[in-house]
């Protein structure tokens, strides 16, 4: 459940079909080096915006259970020239059809149809220069080629505790399958 030491969002909407495809190896990412990653993905959203995005236990590993299992969307890409997805939660998971490993292991402009790559390109400038932005929608598509529009979305730059680029990180917990009429979360 979002608390007050989360993001807001002003309809929080069900699918009961959504259920998690892959947990392995994301439990292990999570468990190593991953730990680290996340508590930078966290510790960024908190220092940009002002608030938590999860309630945060003060330990690293049940912060790190509890953003998996969140009941949004996270997903966060490197610093790599062409940027690969190094996180997703059980969310994110389900809404692009894949696996953890398989999603790590992926372009994150791959989560965008090749025509709507242009714009999504103008909006992670947009965040690199700003720091974040809150508000934005786009349509996305998973692995098996189902398209889906994300809303209220929350972009943000990850840092690590020296100011160094680490990434950028996207929380969203409202989609829209338009392959049909439901608005999901």
């Amino acid at each position: 459940m979002l608390t007050d030491a989360s993001f807001h969002f002003p309809i929080i909407l069900r699918d009961a079909t959504l259920t998690p495809i892959d947990d392995e190896f994301a439990h292990a990412f999570i468990a190593g080096v991953g730990g680290v990653h996340l508590q930078i993905l966290l510790n960024s959203y908190e220092r940009l915006l002002g608030r938590s995005l999860i309630a945060r236990s003060g330990n690293a590993d049940q912060d790190a259970n509890a953003l998996y299992t969140a009941p949004f969307a996270v997903l966060s890409h490197g610093i790599e020239p062409d940027p690969i997805i190094n996180f997703a939660n059980q969310v994110a998971l389900t809404l692009w059809q894949t696996t953890f490993k398989a999603l790590t292991a992926m372009p994150s402009r791959l989560t965008a149809e090749p025509v709507l790559r242009e714009a999504r390109e103008k909006l992670l400038a947009e965040v690199a220069q700003h720091g974040f932005i809150s508000g934005y929608e786009g349509v996305r598509i998973s692995s098996t080629g189902r398209r889906f529009l994300i809303k209220n979305v929350t972009v943000w730059n990850l840092a690590d505790a020296q100011g160094r680029p680490a990434g950028q990180a996207a929380a969203f917990d409202t989609w829209h399958d338009l392959a049909s009429n439901s608005a999901t979360s």
